[in-house]
């Protein structure tokens, strides 16, 4: 039986690694303010459709399908690899190796999404969910994929004791299976696309699964380790973790066709989402049970109130999917704006919140600098919670509105469209604070940068010479 994780850092593996992880900080959140700006301008078009429509290259089209992959490729691919890694490394307990590979890795991701979304504002995009850049775009993300991976996966093999943790046993499983879905996706979308009614299947058992089987992953990886730390508390019922392990990769895999429920597809294949979806609840119920004494602790402290949501908006996600895919509900959902806010709910909360309290932990422990102002972490906690709650509240309403209007054929689609415009603009405010949040998180990590910087290039070679006469 594996034991449960101490609350110890362990593994002197931090400051070795300090340049290739920045690295891949500072992209993520540098693509996390574009795609702040650019998910803002498309729900604003959402409300207002003539907003930015004299240009071509700025219509709705283009707007979200840039707004999905760089929040996708940009913030959440280089969020997710340096937590990933990070986390594999402090637990290993073994310095990091083929840090060479990582920063080139990490150069030619970003080279290859600029590229990509370049492509979709020519109109280029594949109109493919989560795939919507250019073909010949993703064989490079996936060979970047490979060398980034590459000391997370080395620093798993050679860990320094044979007992494992269930923050590695996500952390692995998101670095081994994204390689797979990624570059199954491409083959059957977009290289040797499968046709007809195939396909819809094949598009819904990728969009669930870039979320339960990579970013998801991510999210518990950092909650297992990150909730014993902060709050000093061990998880309880440690024993039910690999339960809810297992539960995940097998029956997460095949949730996503509930969305074909009432499609021309066989009825096998939606039933066999709505099951493993209800089945999924298991899972959620474990992790629940695992954390539910340490979310007492660590109150006060923003950087465990970023889990702490970030928990509270998975299992919200999970309970919300689970109603979602019978009938009586999807019939009134399913087509609306709901499901867009059932994805913000994922990517922003139950993703986004842990990974920020894993870079406000990971930072100070890889730089030697400690955050400059707690103030500014408050702040961008109570922007990031704020900008969640709007945005996905006011997206959930306006499709549960739109859902009635549209049942009703007398109510046509223009006055569906005004009723709907005030919880738009709802998802709007929501978008701009959660804007606002990122930026306030870009520029804390500039001034830590700077302190860095200051420290090795000024600092030190001043104190060293002073030594030396």
């Amino acid at each position: 039986m594996t034991p449960a994780p101490s609350t110890a850092a362990t593994g002197p593996t931090d400051t070795r690694a300090q340049g290739p992880l920045l690295l891949l900080l500072g992209s993520a959140l540098c693509w996390l303010v574009v795609s702040g700006v650019l998910s803002l301008v498309a729900t604003i078009q959402l409300h207002t459709p003539g907003f930015l429509s004299a240009c071509a290259w700025l219509t709705y089209g283009h707007m979200q399908a840039l707004a999905e992959s760089s929040f996708l490729y940009g913030w959440a691919a280089n969020a997710a690899f340096a937590a990933a890694i990070w986390l594999l490394a402090r637990l290993g307990g073994a310095p990091l190796r083929a840090l060479g590979l990582l920063t080139v890795g990490t150069l030619f991701w970003n080279l290859a999404l600029t590229i990509g979304l370049v492509c979709i504002l020519f109109g280029e995009a594949t109109g493919v969910p989560f795939l919507q850049m250019p073909a010949y775009i993703h064989p490079l993300l996936l060979f970047s994929c490979a060398a980034i991976s590459t000391p997370g996966i080395l620093a798993w093999t050679g860990r320094r004791q044979k007992a494992t943790f269930a923050t590695q046993w996500y952390a692995v499983a998101a670095l081994f299976l994204f390689p797979w879905l990624y570059s199954l996706a491409q083959v059957m979308l977009l290289r040797a696309p499968v046709r007809g009614v195939a396909q819809a299947v094949v598009m819904a058992w990728f969009s669930q699964n870039l979320l339960t089987l990579w970013l998801v992953p991510i999210t518990l990886a950092a909650a297992y380790y990150l909730v014993p730390k902060l709050s000093g508390r061990r998880v309880a019922n440690y024993d039910f973790a690999p339960h809810a392990f297992w539960t995940l990769l097998f029956c997460g895999a095949w949730s996503g066709t509930r969305v074909l429920l009432g499609g021309p597809v066989p009825a096998w294949i939606p039933a066999m989402g709505i099951v493993t979806t209800c089945i999924l609840l298991f899972h959620y119920a474990i992790v629940a049970l695992n954390l539910r004494e340490a979310l007492g602790g660590g109150r006060g402290n923003p950087v465990f109130s970023f889990v702490s949501f970030g928990l509270f908006a998975y299992l919200l996600s999970g309970l919300v999917n689970a109603f979602c895919s019978f009938q009586f509900a999807a019939e009134l959902v399913q087509y609306t704006y709901f499901p867009v806010a059932q994805l913000k709910l994922v990517l922003v909360g139950a993703f986004s919140l842990p990974v920020f309290a894993v870079i406000y932990t990971m930072v100070p422990l890889i730089t030697g600098v400690s955050w400059p102002s707690s103030g500014l972490i408050r702040a961008h906690l109570g922007l990031a919670l704020l900008g969640l709650v709007a945005g996905v509240l006011g997206l959930a309403l306006a499709g549960w509105v739109q859902g009635h209007e549209l049942l009703n054929p007398a109510v046509p689609f223009t006055a569906i469209a005004a009723a709907t415009r005030p919880w738009l603009s709802v998802a709007i405010v929501g978008d701009a604070l959660w804007l606002l949040g990122s930026l306030v998180l870009l520029l804390h990590f500039i001034r830590v940068h700077v302190a860095v910087v200051y420290s090795t290039f000024v600092a030190a070679p001043v104190a060293a010479e002073a030594v030396a006469s």
